[in-house]
């Protein structure tokens, strides 16, 4: 649980990422656009650095053959 000194579990949270904000980190805007866009498949490994979607290293899309 985060206080209102910034901490949560003993970490200090920096102010852009505290839950409480309104606004949406660009981002996590551009990692859940990628994901709409990607529609169906697979992120095997999901770089996060303070708190923020970074870098996702391997990712396949699927296409489905069927009726």
């Amino acid at each position: 649980m985060q206080n209102q000194n910034g901490f949560k579990n003993g970490v200090v949270v920096p102010n852009s990422i505290r839950p409480t904000d309104r606004a949406l980190h660009p981002a996590w805007s551009a990692f859940i656009h990628y994901c709409f866009e990607l529609e169906h498949g697979e992120i095997e490994t999901l770089k996060i650095q303070d708190g923020l979607p970074v870098l996702a290293e391997v990712t396949r899309k699927k296409i489905k053959f069927a009726l």
